[in-house]
């Protein structure tokens, strides 16, 4: 290890202890999902000193991410987030062992991925509910350790922010979508989840059409899809 990675990672190490800090540089993480929630945890997890990454996510940059994405700039547009975090995050530590996969999971994607490694860990923030579901569900089948953003469109107070499980969650249209699929698809383990108490804003969701996976789009503001991000990565960063 460099006398600059020891330095940029003191001030982690002086909160958490050498013992801790190490244990999560040899922590392989995998995140699905890098919008506006996804994007905010995979930075936080790095820039704890997180060992190993795994990041997933076939969107490219569109203008109207700019607003709290973390990749989003006039001059990413039409990039695929997750080569421009890639870059981003090895910057951040060169050190990191990382692997980007700019490609949209689903049906046998998502086993095969699990399979692929041998992960501590799981961050969902995906936003479309069959993709999710299915990650959620071969996660939990295959006993590896997960979380999952639930929704924070349409929603603007941060203080109402809350973790708890799946099954326990209220006032959240997306909770409300997964916890129907994961009945139907006969799984009812606990699911540590990120989700706000806030009544979303019915004036801020429109209906969409034409748009792949999508019926509805919400208003978001900037700062709450990052702290929905913040949260997971210290759920994350406490377990492991």
């Amino acid at each position: 290890m460099s006398v600059m990675s020891e330095e940029w990672k003191q001030r982690t190490e002086l909160l958490l202890g050498k013992e801790k800090t190490e244990r999560l540089s040899r922590a392989h993480v995998l995140v699905v999902g890098l919008g506006g929630v996804g994007a905010y945890a995979a930075e936080m997890l790095c820039r704890a000193g997180i060992g190993k990454m795994t990041i997933a996510d076939a969107d490219t940059i569109h203008p109207s991410n700019i607003n709290r994405q973390l990749p989003a700039l006039h001059s990413t547009i039409s990039k695929p987030k997750a080569e421009i975090l890639a870059e981003r995050f090895m910057d951040i530590n060169p050190e990191l062992e990382l692997k980007a996969l700019p490609v949209y999971l689903k049906d046998e994607a998502i086993p095969e991925l699990l399979d692929s490694a041998n992960f501590d860990f799981v961050i969902d923030a995906i936003d479309t509910v069959a993709p999710k579901c299915f990650l959620i569900y071969h996660a939990l089948t295959r006993g590896i350790r997960i979380i999952s953003s639930m929704g924070a469109g349409a929603k603007k107070d941060i203080t109402q922010i809350r973790f708890a499980d799946l099954w326990e969650t209220y006032h959240c249209g997306l909770s409300k979508a997964v916890r129907k699929r994961l009945q139907k698809m006969g799984m009812k383990k606990k699911l540590p989840v990120v989700f706000s108490t806030e009544q979303a804003d019915p004036k801020a969701v429109l209906l969409v059409e034409g748009e792949t996976n999508k019926k509805s789009t919400a208003g978001t503001v900037s700062y709450m899809p990052a702290v929905f991000g913040c949260y997971l990565a210290e759920y994350v960063i406490r377990k492991l």
